[in-house]
C-alpha cells in the first residue's frame, strides 16, 4: 500500500496480494485499453429528427429540446458505447451529479434504501431529484417510506434515450423536481429478438459482474409489443482488500487506527482511566495503537446484488386516432451489505462479578462481539408498475391522453448476528445467570477477547427482520395542441389535472420498536400524501424573420397545487427562447419549485444508528486553532481525548412538523452551432437554485464543527438538544441529526458543453465535452445563522461537492467497428471537518479513463471489449471519510477492471 503523508494523502487504490498472474492479467487489461478510442456518452444534445415529441421539461408537442431548457441526452448508442451495465452508473458520472448518490460502494445505509440505486442533481439530494419513466413518475424503491425510485428497475435493454432536465420544472411536474428531472425513455422501434451478455472483473481478479439482457419486439400494423428482461448477479469486494485497515493522519503521517470498540472490551474505571482487556484475567492501559480494532475485513468495498428486471409495453390503434397503450414493470432484487460484529456499550459490571478481574464496578464502554461473526444486512424486494391508457388525435393538430399509473414496492430487510440487550443485561447478572454447563440464562465473560462462549452467544444473538413498501397512484389526463396562428407561428398550449397519492410504511422488527435489539431503535411509519393538481402551459412565437430576431419564442406555465396535509400552492415558469442568427440562441428560464416532505421525513419515528461523524475535540490540545482548544476544554473534554472510532451513535428520524420547501430558480444560457462549422454545438449556461425553508438533516459532523469553532461555545448547535458527551471520557454519548427546516440552502453554478461531429478517414468522428463549475453552495441552518459552506468540500458523510466536475469523450465509428475513450474529471476540494493543512485535509484532481472497442462480427453479432478506471489513479485519503479512508460516493475503490459484452440481434 502506498501511503503519502504529503499535500494530498492518498491510498493506492490496486493494491494486490497476488502474484505473477495477477500482474499479467493487470498490463492484459491496460494494454487492451491502450488499443482502444472513445466514443461519447452523455452530452448536450438535440434531436435530430424533425418529428415533433413532447421532451422534457414541457408537455407541449415541439421539434426542438434546447430552447426548453439545459438538457442532457444520452441516446441508446452511446449508453452501449460507455459498456455500463447499470443506469445509476452512468448517471453519476455526469458533471451535474453531486453529493450522496446510492449504488454498491455506498449501500444507501442511513434511509432504509440499502441496495437502491439513486441520482442526486447538483448535490440537492436524491428527495429534489424527479425521476420518470416515460413521462410518469415512478414508485419509490427500497424497503419501505423510501424518498426516490431505485433506477434498476427498468431493463436496460428496453431503454431508448435518457433525458436529464437540469433545471427547476415543478410548475410542469409537480413536487420533487427541484433540481431537476431525469426522464428515462423506452424503445419503440422493436421489431426482432435481441439478446445481449456481459461478464466484467476486477484486475485484482474479484468483483465478478454477469448481465444478461435480452428483448423482443413486434411491430404489426395496428399493434406493436416490446417485452425485456435484465439479469445482474455481481459479487463481493472485500474492503481489506482494497485498504487493509482505517488510516488516520492525526499523528502528522498516515498509520493504522482501529475502532475503540475492541475486541477485549474497552472499560472506564471509577477514577476516569480508560482500560483495555486483552484475555484471561488481564488488563491494561487503553491504547488506540496497540488495541484498536480493525473492522475494514468485515466490510465490503462492493456490495452484492442479484436482480431480475422485467418490462412490457404495448400499443394498439383502436381507431385511426385514438391509440391504447399499457406498460408494466416487475424487479426483484437480493442484496447484501458485510458489517462488521456488533458492539455492547455501557455495560456495568460490578466488582463482584466473577469475570471482573479489576475488583472494581466498571463501565465495559465498548466491546466487539467478535465472537458473534460480522453481521449481514440482507434485503429482498419485490417492485411493480403498471400504466394504462389511452391517447389520441383531433381537430389538426390536437392531441390528448388520459393514463393511470400504479406503482407498489414490496421488501424486507434484515440483520444478522444482533444481540439482544435484554439478555445481554442477563447474562451480567449473577442473581438470573449461572455459569453451570446448559444453564437456562448462561453467565457471560465480555471481558477479553474470545471469552465469550458459544452458550452465550446462542442466547444474546439473533436476526432481525423488517418489513415495509411504498406505493404511487397517479391518475392524468392531458391535451395539447395550437389554439390559433400567429404571424411568428402557432400559439402552442397544453393544460392537464392530476391526482396523486404516495404510501409509505415500514414495520421494523418488535424487537427494534422495543429498543431491545442491539441496533438502531426505530418506530413502525405509516403515512400517506395526497395531490390535486391542475396545470397550463402556452407556448408563444413572439417575432421571426426579423435581424438579430430569427425566431423569438416566450414560454409561460403555471401549476396549482392542492395537497390534503398542507394545503394549496401555486408555482409559475417562465422561459425566452431567442434565435439571433448565424447559428446563436440564447435562452433563460425563471420558476418556481415546491416540495412537499415525503413519508419518511414526515413520519418516520426516531431512530438511531452508528453514522460517520468526526469528532473536532479528538486531540483537540495539538490543534493550533485558538478557539476550538478554548472549546473543547471549556466542554470538559480531557485533553488526552482521541475519537475511539470514525462513527457516533446518532438519532435520526421525521418530523410530522415539518412544512414544505419552495424554491427559485433561473438559467441564463446561450447555445451557439456555427453556421461554419456543421456538427459543432456549444452551450454555457449559469444557474441558480434558491430554496426557503429547505428540509434537510444536518449531519453531525457539521454541527460538532460548527459547534466548537464558534467562540464561547454560543452556536445553538451547542445545546444539549443536538449533543451531550460522557463527563468521564469525553466522547459524544448523545448526537441528534433529525429533519427539520432549516433557514435556506443557495446553489448556483455554470454548465458548460461542446459536440463536434465530423467525418475522419472516412469514419465518423465525436467529441463530446461537458464541465459543471459549482459557483455557490450555501446552507443557512436557521434565520440569522452563520452560512454553513458546501462548495469545494467533501467527506463526513455529506458526500462531493468539489467546483469542478467534468466529463469528455470521443469515438470514431465504422460501419463494421466503434471505438470509445471517456476521461471522468472531479476536482480538488477540502474536507469538510479538517484543517487544510492536516493530511488528508484537503484532495487533488482526480481523472477517471474508461475505454470500449466494439467489433460487428457479422450481422447479428457483436462483440465488444472494455476497461473501465484504465490508470486507476490513487484514491485520495479523506480525514472524515465514509469507508475505505476515503469518501466512497464520490471515489472509485474497485480499481481497474474490464469486461466483454456479446450482443445478438435477429
Amino acid at each position: 500500500m502506498e501511503l503519502d503523508a504529503g499535500d494530498g494523502a492518498v491510498l493506492h487504490a490496486g493494491q494486490s496480494l497476488g502474484g505473477a498472474m495477477m500482474g499479467i492479467r493487470k498490463r492484459l487489461l491496460f494494454a487492451g485499453a491502450c488499443a482502444m478510442i472513445a466514443a461519447g456518452t452523455a452530452a448536450e444534445a438535440q434531436e435530430s429528427a424533425v418529428e415533433e415529441v413532447i421532451v422534457t421539461g414541457s408537455r407541449i408537442r415541439r421539434a426542438d429540446i434546447e430552447g426548453v431548457g439545459p438538457v442532457t441526452v444520452v441516446q441508446q448508442k452511446e449508453i452501449a458505447a460507455t459498456g455500463i451495465a447499470n443506469v445509476e452508473n452512468l448517471l453519476q458520472r455526469l458533471p451535474a451529479a453531486a453529493g450522496f448518490g446510492g449504488n454498491q460502494t455506498n449501500a444507501y445505509w442511513s434511509s432504509r434504501g440499502w441496495g437502491t440505486a439513486t441520482i442526486n442533481l447538483r448535490g440537492l439530494g436524491i428527495n429534489r431529484t424527479l425521476v420518470l419513466l416515460n413521462g410518469r413518475r415512478l414508485v419509490n424503491g427500497g424497503t419501505g417510506a423510501n424518498s426516490a425510485p431505485d433506477l434498476n428497475t427498468i431493463p436496460t435493454g428496453i431503454i431508448g434515450r435518457i433525458e436529464v432536465l437540469k433545471d427547476g420544472a415543478s410548475a410542469v411536474y409537480g413536487t420533487d423536481a427541484v433540481a431537476g428531472v431525469v426522464n428515462i425513455i423506452t424503445r419503440d422501434d422493436y421489431n426482432g429478438f435481441a439478446i445481449s451478455g456481459r461478464y466484467a472483473l476486477s484486475d485484482e481478479g474479484d468483483g465478478d459482474d454477469r448481465t444478461v439482457d435480452a428483448s423482443w419486439g413486434w411491430k404489426g400494423e395496428r399493434a406493436s409489443l416490446a417485452v425485456a428482461a435484465t439479469w445482474q448477479k455481481s459479487d463481493a469486494v472485500n474492503m481489506a482488500t482494497r485498504a487493509p485497515c482505517p488510516l488516520s493522519g492525526a499523528s502528522g503521517r498516515l498509520v493504522c487506527s482501529g475502532s475503540g470498540s475492541t475486541a477485549g472490551g474497552r472499560a472506564s474505571l471509577p477514577t476516569g482511566q480508560v482500560i483495555n482487556f486483552t484475555g484471561g484475567n488481564g488488563y491494561a492501559p487503553y491504547s488506540a495503537a496497540l488495541h484498536g480494532y480493525n473492522a475494514n475485513p468485515f466490510i465490503n468495498a462492493v456490495n452484492p446484488i442479484e436482480r431480475v428486471t422485467t418490462g412490457a409495453f404495448g400499443k394498439y390503434d383502436l381507431t385511426d386516432t385514438v391509440e391504447l397503450f399499457a406498460e408494466a414493470l416487475y424487479t426483484r432484487r437480493e442484496s447484501e451489505q458485510l458489517s462488521s460484529p456488533g458492539t455492547l456499550t455501557n455495560l456495568a459490571i460490578s466488582a463482584g462479578n466473577p469475570t471482573n478481574p479489576t475488583g472494581q464496578n466498571i463501565n465495559l464502554i465498548q466491546r466487539r462481539l467478535v465472537e458473534g461473526g460480522p453481521r449481514v444486512a440482507f434485503q429482498e424486494t419485490d417492485t411493480y408498475q403498471v400504466t394504462g391508457g389511452a391517447r389520441g388525435r383531433f381537430a389538426g393538430d390536437w392531441t390528448w391522453e388520459v393514463a393511470a399509473n400504479w406503482g407498489r414496492n414490496e421488501g424486507l430487510d434484515g440483520f444478522t448476528n444482533i444481540a439482544n440487550r435484554q439478555r445481554v443485561a442477563q447474562t451480567i447478572n449473577t442473581s438470573v445467570c449461572s455459569f453451570a454447563a446448559g444453564a437456562p440464562v448462561p453467565c457471560a465473560d465480555y471481558l477479553g477477547p474470545g471469552d465469550v462462549s458459544p452458550q452465550v452467544v446462542g442466547y444474546i444473538l439473533t436476526t432481525t427482520v423488517d418489513h415495509g413498501g411504498n406505493e404511487t397512484l397517479n391518475l392524468t389526463g392531458d391535451v395539447t395542441g395550437s389554439l390559433f396562428d400567429l404571424p411568428a407561428g402557432p400559439l402552442q398550449v397544453a393544460a392537464g389535472v392530476m391526482y396523486r397519492e404516495d404510501k409509505g410504511w415500514r414495520d421494523p422488527d418488535p424487537l427494534i420498536v422495543a429498543g431491545i435489539a442491539n441496533s438502531n431503535q426505530q418506530s413502525p411509519i405509516d403515512g400517506t400524501i395526497k395531490a390535486k393538481e391542475a396545470y397550463a402551459e402556452v407556448s408563444v412565437p413572439v417575432v421571426r424573420d426579423l435581424p438579430l430576431m430569427e425566431m423569438v419564442r416566450v414560454d409561460g406555465a403555471i401549476r396549482y397545487s392542492d395537497y390534503r396535509r398542507f394545503g394549496s400552492d401555486t408555482n409559475y415558469k417562465l422561459g425566452l427562447d431567442w434565435t439571433l442568427g448565424w447559428g446563436l440562441r440564447a435562452r433563460a428560464t425563471w420558476g418556481t419549485a415546491f416540495r412537499v416532505p415525503n413519508v419518511a421525513e414526515l413520519f418516520s419515528g426516531v431512530t438511531q444508528g452508528q453514522l460517520t461523524t468526526t469528532d473536532p475535540c479528538s486531540r483537540y490540545s495539538t490543534s493550533s486553532n485558538a478557539v476550538l482548544r478554548a472549546n473543547c476544554q471549556a466542554a470538559g473534554v480531557p485533553a488526552s481525548y482521541i475519537q475511539p472510532n470514525n462513527a457516533i451513535l446518532t438519532t435520526t428520524g421525521g418530523n410530522e412538523n415539518l412544512k414544505p420547501e419552495s424554491a427559485e430558480t433561473l438559467t441564463l444560457g446561450a447555445v451557439w452551432e456555427p453556421v461554419f462549422a456543421p456538427g459543432l454545438s456549444l452551450t454555457l449556461d449559469y444557474w441558480t437554485i434558491e430554496i426557503e425553508d429547505a428540509i434537510r438533516s444536518i449531519t453531525g459532523s457539521t454541527k460538532l464543527s460548527v459547534c466548537y469553532n464558534t467562540p464561547g461555545l454560543a452556536h445553538p448547535f451547542c445545546s444539549p438538544e443536538n449533543f451531550t458527551r460522557n463527563a468521564l471520557t469525553g466522547e459524544v454519548n448523545f448526537l441528534s441529526s433529525q429533519q427539520v427546516n432549516v433557514g435556506a440552502e443557495t446553489v448556483k453554478g455554470i454548465d458548460a458543453a461542446a459536440r463536434y461531429t465530423w467525418d475522419a478517414w472516412g469514419l465518423q468522428a465525436t467529441v463530446d465535452a461537458g464541465v459543471t463549475y459549482l459557483k455557490d453552495y450555501t446552507i443557512i441552518p436557521y434565520p440569522g445563522g452563520a452560512p454553513i459552506i458546501y462548495r469545494g468540500f467533501i467527506g463526513g458523510g455529506n458526500g462531493g461537492y468539489p467546483k469542478w466536475r467534468g466529463l469528455a469523450t470521443f469515438s470514431l465509428d465504422d460501419p463494421k467497428w466503434s471505438a470509445t475513450w471517456s476521461l471522468q474529471w472531479i476536482g480538488k476540494a477540502r474536507d469538510f471537518n479538517a484543517a487544510p493543512t492536516a493530511i488528508g485535509g484537503k484532495t487533488s484532481d482526480v481523472f477517471y479513463n474508461n475505454a470500449q472497442f466494439s467489433y460487428r462480427v457479422t450481422e447479428q453479432a457483436t462483440a465488444a471489449f472494455g476497461v473501465d478506471n484504465i490508470f486507476e489513479p490513487d484514491v485520495p485519503y479523506i480525514a472524515s471519510y465514509t469507508d475505505g479512508n476515503t469518501d466512497t460516493m464520490t471515489y472509485d475503490l474497485l480499481g481497474r477492471r474490464g469486461y466483454v459484452r456479446l450482443t445478438y440481434t435477429f
